[in-house]
């Protein structure tokens, strides 16, 4: 079994370190990590330094750290406009999103959405997703958290500004082209827009296309909003040669 990610605030100098707080009560109360036994430390953003356990406190962890090494971030950076959607089926898309290695996610008020972030709801349901693509970083080892933009989330017109700096794919059952065969970009951000259970609406996809998106289908079948970016991004991985 590969070693555990433990993720804290900033990556201790190599040397003793005790892990504490929510980390180590997991790690010691939970994973019942014992002395000897080897683990990862991260940062989030792309630190991490391997470490031995060595002894055990009630929620804690007394290890010895070793030196840290910074994995750079992957390019093109795989950015996803998910649609807001009903119950959990977005924190099931982010945890599935980020497992297969998303970089940043962007909660989409869309016209179709049935959800709606407002106010005090909205701040909560942000925080909700951060969290949600966080513990799946650790599940996959990733040395990069993905990020969660939108305050607290983002408008069809700041979608459009955000698709006008990069490279946009608009996921859409009609499209004639598919995400198979387009050209990607070697650098920069390469933008996903995957709509909520309704689509996206006719007038948002032609927002998006005048910014500079190309609308692009995966395949014949019709994918749930909580499904379509992970396939997307897994065939991204193919045929950037991460996977």
């Amino acid at each position: 079994m590969s070693k555990p990610l433990f993720l804290v605030d900033a990556l201790p100098a190599a040397g003793r370190f005790v892990l504490e707080g929510a980390e180590g009560r997991h790690a010691a109360d939970v994973q019942r990590l014992r002395p000897g036994e080897e683990l990862l430390l991260g940062d989030g953003h792309g630190g991490v330094a391997p470490a031995v356990v060595s002894s055990v406190g009630k929620g804690t962890l007394l290890l010895d750290v070793g030196a840290a090494a910074v994995a750079e971030v992957a390019q093109p950076r795989i950015v996803v406009a998910q649609g807001l959607a009903k119950g959990d089926r977005g924190e099931l898309a982010v945890q599935a999103m980020t497992e297969v290695g998303v970089d940043e996610i962007l909660p989409w008020a869309a016209a179709r959405s049935v959800t709606q972030w407002r106010g005090d709801r909205g701040a909560k349901s942000r925080d909700k997703w951060a969290a949600t693509a966080r513990e799946a970083a650790k599940q996959a080892r990733r040395a990069w958290v993905p990020s969660v933009g939108g305050s607290p989330d983002v408008s069809t017109k700041q979608l459009a500004a955000r698709i006008s700096a990069g490279s946009a794919f608009v996921l859409h059952e009609e499209a004639l082209v598919r995400l198979a065969a387009v050209d990607l970009p070697d650098t920069g951000d390469l933008i996903l827009v995957v709509g909520p259970e309704g689509g996206v609406a006719p007038d948002e996809l032609a927002t998006f296309t005048e910014a500079g998106a190309i609308a692009v289908r995966l395949g014949d079948n019709v994918l749930r909003t909580s499904t379509a970016g992970v396939a997307a991004i897994s065939l991204l991985n193919t045929r950037l040669g991460r996977w």
